[in-house]
């Protein structure tokens, strides 16, 4: 037998080890204790910027806006470090998706002292929320939103024919509506602020800002009008007929995990949505 000593482990690693659990993980009271306190947080910091922009609240209360605003970028930055520090591949974490917006979520303070306003691009801190589906546990429910995601990706060259179609057809209402009605001072000053008008009418919007007055003006808008209330629909169709499609697509995948027995599984998916095992 070896008289040689065993390795006292690192304290140092056994902080990291424990600080990575902690920031990276919510299986530990203490995770989970950490991760409803950060979703708060993001939550009160992200309302001290709505109110700093009422300008009535910002008048009475800018200097305790300002120091809560500083107070939280400041939580933030270290919480940030953090992550990066005790990472098991930091740059891995740099470039993941919640890693960018961390960094996001600091960036706009630190650039407030060079460029006034952009302390308002905080609001960005609010992406931060998507983490409650890993604390709360909401993990499966992603599923159904890859669904809606599929169907959106799946439609998106029907629906970017339809959009070219519809800003030809602005393009020539819009043109119309400024030879019929650009000497009667009715708002149609020049083809482009006739475009804008023949879109706010065209998606039944209806601002009111600009109006025709001519008989053969009020003609041609009855006709964007009437015109509005079909096209709608056509985005509406091809979303729902791709959704139904995406649906059948998943409940024709039943593979069951050998793990967790789980069968309801994306048709595309390799791994099992609840416990990570390889599917068959």
């Amino acid at each position: 037998m070896s008289d040689k000593p065993a390795a006292t482990p690192d304290p140092k690693d056994n902080w990291k080890e424990r600080t990575w659990n902690i920031l990276f993980m919510s299986d530990t009271p203490a995770a989970k204790l950490f991760d409803v306190v950060l979703l708060w947080v993001i939550g009160a910091s992200v309302l001290v910027v709505m109110l700093e922009s009422v300008d009535s609240f910002r008048e009475r209360h800018l200097t305790a806006l300002r120091i809560a605003e500083w107070a939280f970028t400041g939580a933030f930055t270290i919480e940030y470090l953090l992550r990066l520090y005790v990472a098991r591949n930091p740059w891995s974490y740099f470039r993941s998706f919640f890693g960018i917006v961390d960094l996001i979520s600091i960036l706009p303070t630190y650039l407030e002292l060079l460029l006034t306003g952009t302390h308002y691009l905080m609001v960005v801190r609010v992406l931060r929320l998507l983490r409650m589906f890993r604390v709360l546990k909401m993990v499966q429910h992603l599923g159904e939103a890859s669904t809606i995601l599929n169907a959106l990706i799946r439609s998106r060259h029907k629906i970017g024919v339809f959009l070219f179609g519809v800003m030809t057809v602005v393009c020539v209402e819009g043109t119309f509506m400024y030879l019929l009605e650009h000497d009667q001072e009715s708002g149609f000053d020049n083809i482009p602020q006739s475009i804008y008008w023949a879109i706010v009418t065209i998606t039944t919007v209806g601002y009111g800002d600009i109006a025709p007055v001519t008989v053969l003006g009020k003609m041609m808008a009855s006709v964007i009008m009437l015109t509005g209330f079909a096209i709608i629909a056509v985005p509406t169709g091809i979303v729902t007929a791709e959704f139904g499609r995406e649906l059948a697509a998943g409940r024709a995948d039943r593979r069951r995990c050998r793990e967790c027995g789980w069968d309801k599984h994306d048709i595309r998916a390799r791994h099992c949505n609840q416990c990570g095992s390889a599917l068959d």
